[in-house]
């Protein structure tokens, strides 16, 4: 019995059909992956590999598993295993149980001895699915681009590749690479991601929009992250200035109990700071959407990427104490994202919290190695959010104006060229009345 990339799998061949099956969920990013790898230990509870994923899918994408059973389970039964599952186990047990450097390095390793591995390949690539095994998105680019003569023009492949291309800022080579793994399989969630990147980034927020839209209702209905791509779409509305949309798409696709936990936190909870952020609404109840979230995963989260989350949404709520949680947990780790940019961010947002916008905004602006945090430039650019609306608060138009305008020139939006021309309007009319 083999994977869909020819790796043996060392499973009954009705265990192996079920694996097979949610692999393939897997790579498209769909929901039930974790059903059918659990019916494929069912079918064989020797599958000591199907094990390993089970537990992966608990540890990352917040399964209903088990984790620890499901891990001592594939340990317990890697001796029935060959050498490349055997490895696989250990790469998993070391990512859930000692995540780090050494088992980033431990996957990024198995890789190299198994580029086959797509499964693997999507562990270590931060994207819309999984975490990824390094914070510098050259690595990760690197990574994929070395696998070209592997993959081919498979269309799994193609989709990763495309949001590769979007992240090096080549829309064109993105898009094209989106289309042609679209139209081999409609359901392939990295092209859909790299897609709606494309659009969103180079400011075709109507058409955007539109195809978004008609993919969640369609192909993208049992998406394992169609959470995610309601916030994709509520950012084209806001951008668009379609403020009642994006808060109709908040109740109907994006508030509990539908979103939950770490999902809640990244695009819920931050789709209504920027709200805030953008002038859309004036203020948010944050209570019901933080109530979902772990509370561990505030205070002390696992990467700098949910600590960012973290630390906005926590301001947006006006949460003090576990703000200042956040901001000790963070100074307190040994990786120096955590220190220099997640702790400094907190101690920001501190001051907003505390009625200090003016320092807010030199705080924000010193902010050093925001790209290094992870995730997209979209998903980032709330921290450029956050300056802009500080700067507004704290009377500095000129701040805010400028940044305005070069995200203007960067991407257009007609709500960021309303707020530029209004601030300039009300720069003028107080310059005038100094001197009347």
């Amino acid at each position: 019995m083999r994977d869909p990339y020819g790796l043996p799998l060392t499973a009954s061949p009705a265990a192996a059909d079920r694996y097979v099956a949610g692999l393939g969920r897997i790579l498209r990013v769909r929901s039930g992956a974790e059903t059918l790898v659990a019916e494929a230990v069912a079918a064989d509870p020797q599958f000591a590999l199907g094990q390993a994923v089970l537990a992966l899918l608990g540890a990352e994408w917040g399964a209903d598993v088990d984790v620890e059973t499901a891990l001592r389970d594939a340990q317990r039964h890697a001796g029935r295993a060959d050498e490349r599952e055997r490895r696989f186990i250990e790469v998993v047990a070391a990512r859930i149980r000692e995540p780090g450097a050494g088992s980033a390095a431990a996957l990024l390793s198995y890789i190299q001895a198994y580029p086959e591995d797509a499964l693997a390949v999507s562990i270590a690539v931060p994207t819309i699915a999984f975490s990824g095994a390094t914070e510098i998105p050259a690595e990760a680019w690197a990574l994929v681009e070395g696998l070209a003569a592997v993959y081919r023009d498979d269309w799994w492949y193609r989709g990763l590749l495309a949001f590769t291309r979007q992240e090096q800022e080549n829309w064109d080579e993105a898009a094209e690479l989106a289309a042609l793994a679209l139209a081999v399989e409609p359901t392939a969630g990295h092209a859909v991601h790299a897609k709606t990147h494309v659009h969103y980034e180079t400011g075709d927020h109507e058409a955007g929009l539109a195809w978004l839209d008609a993919w969640i209702s369609t192909s993208g209905s049992d998406s394992s992250q169609r959470a995610h791509f309601a916030w994709h779409a509520a950012l084209h509305e806001l951008a668009l200035g379609d403020d009642n949309a994006a808060r109709a798409r908040f109740s109907a696709q994006l508030s509990p109990p539908a979103v939950s936990g770490v999902r809640a936190l990244i695009d819920s909870a931050s789709l209504l700071w920027r709200g805030v952020a953008a002038g859309a609404w004036t203020s948010v109840e944050l209570g019901p959407v933080l109530e979902t979230v772990p509370a561990a995963l505030l205070v002390d989260p696992p990467t700098p990427f949910v600590g960012l989350h973290s630390a906005v949404a926590l301001a947006a709520a006006g949460d003090c104490r576990r703000l200042a949680q956040l901001r000790r947990s963070a100074a307190a780790r040994t990786s120096a994202v955590f220190t220099d940019t997640v702790a400094p961010l907190a101690d920001a947002l501190m001051h907003l919290v505390h009625g200090d916008p003016d320092r807010a905004t030199d705080a924000l602006l010193a902010l050093p190695g925001v790209e290094r945090l992870g995730g997209s430039a979209a998903q980032r650019e709330i921290v450029e959010d956050t300056t802009i609306y500080c700067a507004i608060q704290a009377n500095r138009p000129e701040i805010a104006r400028s940044l305005l305008q070069t995200r203007l020139d960067r991407r257009r939006s007609p709500r960021d060229m309303r707020r530029r021309a209004q601030l300039l309007t009300e720069q003028h009319t107080a310059h005038s009345s100094r001197h009347e």
